[in-house]
């Protein structure tokens, strides 16, 4: 037979009085904690994501992801597919290899990738995830990650690379850039037998143009120049200002008669240029010299002194013209 508990073993009501306040402080501190974290997750302005590796399933998403992805949450969390859907198309690629590297590692430091939002809007990602959780086979069970928005960040190394690169009047390439970037072409087009071309350009009577309307008349001649180079040019081919009134021009994969087809269109181009003073319309000619890559050319600067040559020649004979070194 059951052994009865004796009267004195039931709790006293002063005990289950102290039992229940506890169990609701207990409560309260629980709502506080949930409050408090869920007040945290709203206040940090990057994603935590989870993603179930078994079922490529995101299980959990940060209330930031609607702010930045400008997405419903409840999308992402019903279909993995549209985080993938998310992502920039040129991004995809190296997106999901790099996932790949966190199961296979454990985690990455970082990984950066664009998105597009819902508005058409493009931002960066630096993403950190690394593997929560195994199984007892040591095969991934639970990702997880922080993705943080650096759009202005990388906006801001846009525009210092921009600044150390460009010629801050005429948004050309600088002195520095042009020729570090020239000296890369240049020795890719020696190691592969590819033909490169360089040609230097000069304003014809620069000086007589800032002598007479002045120096910022002379700035806007230079501005217009540079956008004749530019307009003139083909897709990979490198215009840069390399000091005063001198410019130049690298063009890789350009032989001789293509070279003096590209600076025949600049000639043409500076020709028609107008720019208004009050004396009425400045005309502008440049004189050009080009040169191209020949077997036994060691350096850079032997292709830049025979341009120089060349344009200088075109000086002596008239100005406004093209001549090959």
């Amino acid at each position: 037979m059951d052994e009865q508990p004796s009267l004195s073993a039931l709790p006293t009501p002063e005990e289950n009085l102290l039992a229940l306040l506890h169990s609701r402080a207990e409560t309260d501190r629980l709502r506080d904690r949930e409050q408090l974290f869920s007040a945290l997750l709203e206040s940090v302005n990057a994603v935590l994501w989870a993603l179930d590796w078994r079922t490529r399933q995101i299980i959990y998403v940060s209330p930031a992801y609607e702010q930045i992805f400008g997405r419903s949450q409840s999308l992402v969390l019903t279909d993995y597919s549209t985080w993938l859907n998310n992502i920039y198309p040129d991004d995809l690629e190296y997106a999901q290899r790099t996932l790949e590297q966190v199961i296979e590692q454990g985690a990455i430091e970082s990984r950066e990738y664009r998105i597009i939002r819902a508005d058409g809007e493009i931002r960066w990602l630096s993403d950190k995830c690394f593997v929560s959780q195994r199984s007892e086979a040591g095969m991934p069970l639970l990702v997880v990650g922080i993705a943080e928005d650096i759009t202005d960040k990388k906006r801001m190394e846009e525009e210092l690379q921009r600044l150390a690169t460009t010629d801050v009047l005429t948004r050309s390439s600088n002195r520095r850039h042009f020729f570090e970037s020239a000296q890369r072409a240049f020795e890719f087009a020696q190691n592969e037998g590819e033909p490169l071309a360089f040609l230097l350009l000069d304003i014809d009577d620069f000086k007589k143009i800032n002598d007479r309307f002045g120096h910022q008349m002379g700035d806007q001649v230079l501005q217009r120049v540079a956008e004749c180079g530019v307009q003139t040019t083909r897709r990979g081919d490198l215009f840069g200002r390399i000091g005063g009134e001198e410019f130049a021009l690298l063009l890789p994969g350009c032989d001789s008669d293509l070279a003096l087809q590209i600076g025949g269109r600049l000639q043409r181009a500076v020709r028609q240029l107008a720019v208004p003073t009050a004396e009425g319309p400045l005309k502008v000619t440049i004189s050009q010299g080009v040169t191209v890559l020949r077997e036994g050319d060691e350096s850079l600067d032997t292709l830049y002194v025979r341009a120089d040559e060349a344009m200088y020649k075109a000086k002596r004979q008239g100005k406004d013209q093209v001549v090959q070194g």
